[in-house]
């Protein structure tokens, strides 16, 4: 993760949003759990920022083979 924010130090927020669709109800209809945005929408209506997708380098590890460990 990049923080392109511009923004230092920590904060403390309270932030209100509602998580992906959960469970659904027996007829197959979404189970409405609260009224509150989505993450998106509660980041910027209640914070002001927006989250951007970009690409970019990332670090790879890349593990060949696992070996068992003898015993000493």
């Amino acid at each position: 993760m990049v923080n392109n924010s511009g923004l230092e130090g920590n904060y403390d927020f309270k932030l209100e949003w509602t998580p992906d669709p959960g469970p659904s109800a027996p007829d197959g209809q979404p189970v409405e759990t609260s009224v509150s945005p989505s993450l998106f929408s509660a980041l910027q209506e209640q914070l002001g920022l927006r989250l951007e997708a970009t690409k970019g380098p990332v670090d790879i590890l890349v593990i060949d083979r696992v070996h068992k460990p003898s015993e000493n």
